[in-house]
């Protein structure tokens, strides 16, 4: 089974992480620096380039905005947690976030703040669609994506090898930004207008909050993860290695 990376920047970074691809169909009148870039890429990699009327990209994408560049490849493949959980200082746990944009932005959210890898369940979890690649803006190409059974089995798997365990909730006792992250740090998000499950909450060591100013008593999960993972960074300061950040929208 084949699947399709959209966009000009999911298929540039796919191109960059060296991710195997099958052939790259390019809108026909479609130009820029971008779209050269990854034309030299294509050609460096030896992989087969077609021009094609728009038309055709538009049946090809399934009505997603491909911005006139499609790139055909394997399925992304999922990692086991075992084989991040060893050498991981941050981890992000997904318990239910079934929005595919929702998790397109954590992810990219995620490896900009320097997570080693996201963890979501195989139920109550989006998958690794199209529409996540294309929200994750790239990111999907660096950031392993580990597919787990059961996610307090998975927590106490963490546990047992030394991670410290944070719930995102808003009926924390700890403000995020007064916690004391000890690391390997793990931290859990919950689903869109559900929150943690309570058997997820019990597994936790610390549940943190965000303080809200207003009568809305919750952020968008993809915003929260945005605070308390760039707060995890800040604690950590020069300890981290810094990526270049290139802000699109």
């Amino acid at each position: 089974m084949n699947r399709i990376t959209v966009g000009v920047n999911p298929v540039r970074e796919a191109l960059r992480a060296q991710r195997p691809l099958d052939k790259v169909l390019i809108a026909k009148g479609a130009a820029g620096p971008r779209i050269q870039e990854i034309v030299e890429l294509c050609r460096a990699q030896s992989i087969p380039i077609r021009f094609e009327p728009r038309d055709a990209l538009d049946r090809a994408a399934n009505a997603a905005a491909h911005q006139g560049v499609i790139a055909f490849g394997a399925v992304h493949s999922y990692v086991e947690l075992r084989e991040i959980a060893q050498d991981a200082r941050l981890l992000v746990v997904l318990d239910g976030v079934e929005d595919p944009h929702n998790l397109g932005a954590i992810l990219r959210t995620a490896h900009a703040a320097g997570a080693n890898a996201v963890v979501i369940p195989e139920r109550r979890a989006a998958p690794l669609t199209e529409t996540v690649a294309k929200a994750a803006a790239g990111a999907l190409a660096y950031l392993p994506v580990a597919k787990i059974a059961n996610v307090t089995q998975a927590l106490e798997y963490l546990k047992e090898r030394g991670f410290w365990i944070y719930g995102l909730d808003e009926r924390g006792d700890v403000l995020y930004d007064q916690a004391d992250y000890n690391t390997p740090t793990a931290f859990v998000l919950g689903g869109e207008g559900k929150g943690l499950h309570q058997a997820v909450r019990k597994h936790c060591d610390v549940l943190v909050r965000i303080p809200m100013a207003g009568p809305v008593s919750s952020l968008n999960v993809s915003v929260s993860a945005g605070i308390v993972l760039f707060e995890w960074r800040r604690r950590r300061g020069s300890q981290e290695p810094a990526r270049d950040v290139h802000y699109t929208s």
